[in-house]
């Protein structure tokens, strides 16, 4: 016989198991102790979620070109910051700011985006 305590647990288990691939996804493994700013030419812009996307070639201080994915929030949290899907076009030369996966990786967790006019395109807020 199945005591009501028994179900309480099941079901917190069950509802645990549920949400943990959510707080997973969510936890980027960057080093937050160190802005980093690259400099590239846009080869992508995915405009989907879970997160939006962008590539990015950058000449690395030996000349040669390295290859980043830079990435922030979800469409509805960076359209309410500004952006949408005509905000960068391949070609665009863009300063990109914020925190490197820590296995060192080229790949950016994205605090703000500068464009070539100056312009500051923020993607969790000003």
């Amino acid at each position: 016989m199945i005591t009501r305590l028994q179900i309480l647990v099941l079901g917190a288990i069950g509802i645990l198991a549920a949400a943990s691939p959510s707080f997973a996804h969510h936890s980027w493994p960057v080093d937050t102790s160190r802005e980093v700013t690259v400099k590239g030419t846009v080869t992508g812009y995915n405009w989907t979620n879970p997160h939006v996307m962008i590539g990015l070639e950058v000449t690395g201080t030996d000349g040669k070109i390295q290859k980043w994915d830079v990435g922030g929030p979800s469409t509805a949290r960076m359209a309410g910051n500004g952006w949408d899907k005509t905000t960068l076009k391949m070609g665009d030369v863009i300063t990109a700011i914020g925190y490197r996966f820590a296995d060192g990786q080229n790949i950016l967790r994205l605090q703000k985006i500068v464009m070539a006019n100056g312009k500051e395109m923020f993607l969790y807020g000003r």
